[in-house]
């Protein structure tokens, strides 16, 4: 099983569903702020720390929405594509722990 099975039955969870589409709203207001705007002016991924234009970089959640966390300026972080893609649905801790090879 890994980390996101779990998290598959998103469709059948209306209070999930509730839950992310007020977080989403929640998204959308806080990407208007000058919190964020100045934020992702740095024009670095939180991640892997590259440069990017501001206009790249998305509005990732440490705590994805579909794990119950929030639209919140202690759980989003300017993050690249590819960053946020290969995160998913992880946290970012769970993330370097699933790169991490098995000792002999």
């Amino acid at each position: 099983m890994t980390n996101t099975e779990p998290y598959f039955e998103l469709e059948s969870d209306p209070a999930l569903q509730r839950h992310i589409k007020i977080e989403r709203e929640r998204a959308r207001k806080l990407r208007k702020t000058s919190w964020w705007r100045e934020l992702i002016a740095k024009g670095l991924c939180h991640y892997c720390q590259q440069a990017y234009p501001p206009a790249e970089l998305t509005m990732d959640h440490i705590v994805p929405l579909a794990r119950r966390g929030k639209s919140s300026k202690g759980n989003v972080v300017p993050s690249c594509r590819p960053c946020n893609g290969k995160k998913n649905l992880e946290t970012p801790v769970e993330t370097i722990l699933n790169t991490l090879k098995p000792s002999p």
